[in-house]
């Protein structure tokens, strides 16, 4: 019996090691095994729900495009894509197809691959420009020399988005100084856009409330005046109860928010806040996220009440310490040491105009002029992707609203000044300005088809 104990040990053992394994491979809902490997920053909180990009057959080119462009064409549309499938598709660039088919999303972005994820946690290889534009010196002299992988990381060409830095754009703003004076940013349409919105408002209804209300209610209608629905008179059962034949929810759940905020809504699922809610998948919480995060907030479900409370709705709260609360990195740590917190303290302290002030959502979620049913309006941009990855995309809706366009290029150009909330002058210095300068005073003609340096 002594001698058969091992044996029966190990046997135990190996069962319920196999077991283990099989649970975490099979059972369990979720499989991370099974990845082949790392997903990108932009990806990693959808990365399980492998058919949010993939049908059956992963492999499927045509259905991995629908994913893509479901998800990033609206933002390809508002930057004025500069390399849309048209320009492949002309019969004239035929020929490029055979190097590289940018008709294709995966053919620069292919996920599951962290050896050629960039810095701001896009996938691309280095030299994919060069496919194109390997004889670009011979048009542009002024490129001679430059090494095949500083198309993007020397400031002047994005891909897809070159809104902020096409050679027009860099000329017509080429003189401004650092500091502009007098400027800030837009004007918040909210007032506009609540009387276009056709809502007939349930107005605040004490009796009604003390009827269907199970906690301290005159507490929340304390909160309520002082928030932006108070000051409104958007009233509880607007909320609560927007189908007077439903019943009475006593804590609805965010879905109620976009039947006022709908925009708003859809761009915080667009966004690393609420993709995973657009997915169908349990809210974002910080501890799932790859950069430092406070421990006290781990655990918090991020949806709209994770920045706005249901009843105190005071966007200074949103703006600043929403984040605050939550990111724990280099560049939330500093702000409050920063210029930018500065003018942010003035303001809370009536000296300064809300609108030259900075805080966090000035810059990560700003306030944009869209198209609203056939008038401009201005609204809060929700999805931070809309201006973070690549941080050039923030030129023109945050850093132009305060500073000339030299200043912010060179800024975002510094990982240390970024790091210190901008806290220092920048010290790098990005020639693209420069260049564009250069070839208008000699003369040069670097493209003979665009002889105005316009963009196509």
């Amino acid at each position: 019996m002594r001698k058969r104990l091992p044996w029966i040990l190990w046997l135990l053992f190996s069962l319920l090691l196999a077991g283990v394994l099989g649970f975490e491979l099979f059972a369990q809902p979720q499989k991370p095994h099974f990845l082949p490997g790392q997903t990108s920053v932009g990806h990693f909180q959808i990365e399980l729900t492998c058919n949010a990009c993939h049908s059956e057959s992963f492999a499927d080119r045509e259905t991995i495009q629908q994913s893509c462009v479901g998800c990033h064409g609206e933002e390809l549309k508002a930057a004025r894509d500069s390399h849309p499938k048209s320009k492949f598709t002309d019969p004239r660039n035929a020929s490029r197809l055979s190097e590289i088919d940018a008709r294709y999303c995966v053919a620069c972005h292919t996920e599951h691959n962290p050896e050629i994820t960039l810095p701001m946690g896009l996938t691309q290889p280095a030299d994919f420009c060069l496919t194109c534009h390997e004889d670009i010196a011979e048009d542009r002299p002024s490129h001679t020399g430059m090494a095949f992988d500083t198309c993007a990381s020397s400031g002047c060409h994005n891909y897809h988005d070159n809104q902020a830095l096409y050679e027009d754009f860099l000329l017509d703003h080429a003189a401004e100084p650092d500091m502009m004076m007098g400027s800030g940013l837009p004007q918040s349409s909210l007032p506009q856009l609540m009387a276009m919105s056709g809502q007939a408002w349930n107005t605040f209804n004490p009796t009604r409330v003390a009827e269907v209300a199970e906690r301290d209610w005159q507490l929340a209608h304390q909160e309520w005046l002082a928030g932006a629905h108070g000051q409104a008179n958007v009233g509880c059962q607007n909320c609560h109860q927007p189908d007077p034949e439903a019943p009475w929810e006593q804590q609805p759940n965010t879905e109620v928010c976009g039947d006022c905020h709908q925009r708003e809504q859809d761009g915080f699922r667009t966004g690393k806040h609420g993709m995973r809610l657009a997915q169908g998948l349990p809210a974002m919480t910080p501890e799932l996220a790859r950069q430092p995060m406070k421990t006290e907030a781990s655990h918090q479900s991020l949806t709209c009440n994770s920045c706005h409370a249901p009843h105190a709705q005071d966007t200074r709260v949103a703006a600043v310490e929403a984040c605050i609360g939550c990111h724990d990195d280099e560049h939330t740590l500093a702000f409050e040491n920063s210029p930018h917190h500065a003018t942010w303290t003035e303001f809370l302290n009536g000296d300064r105009p809300r609108e030259l002030a900075v805080s966090c959502a000035t810059c990560h979620m700003p306030r944009v002029e869209v198209d609203h049913f056939g008038q401009q309006v201005v609204v809060v941009e929700h999805n931070q992707n809309a201006t973070l990855r690549p941080n050039e995309k923030m030129i023109r809706t945050s850093c132009m609203n305060c500073h000339g366009l030299a200043f912010s290029i060179d800024a975002l150009a510094s990982p240390e000044l970024i790091r210190s909330n901008f806290h220092d002058e920048p010290a790098a210095h990005i020639t693209s300005i420069d260049m564009a300068l250069e070839r208008i005073n000699t003369g040069s003609n670097p493209d003979p088809q665009n002889p105005n340096g316009e963009r196509p």
